[in-house]
């Protein structure tokens, strides 16, 4: 869950511009579109949501195992930059899962 006043805001434009393509698809199949503009549709709206996804997965592993709000001490501890590269190699391989 998006916690920061930037994060939230970003995840709320992700979710409306979302929202206005299912009411496109909406519009195309009620309007008897052709399947592959339909189909192209459907691919935005699974990228966005996907992408909407790996942004809220991201913030949750940061949250969790990054201390996402650490001091400088801390950011210069050799176990929370591994961790901090962990997080980062995790984050990079499921949004490739997620194209």
């Amino acid at each position: 869950m998006p916690h920061s006043p930037d994060d939230k805001k970003r995840a709320i434009t992700r979710l409306r511009r979302i929202r206005g393509q299912a009411e496109a698809l909406e519009r195309s199949i009620a309007d008897g579109a052709d399947c592959g503009p339909v189909l192209q549709q459907l691919a935005a709206m699974r990228g966005a949501v996907n992408g909407l996804m790996a942004d809220v997965l991201e913030g949750h592993l940061r949250e969790s195992f990054g201390h996402a709000d650490c001091s400088i001490e801390a950011l210069q501890d050799p176990a929370h930059a591994r961790t901090h590269e962990a997080i980062d190699e995790i984050s990079s391989l499921v949004r490739s899962y997620l194209k």
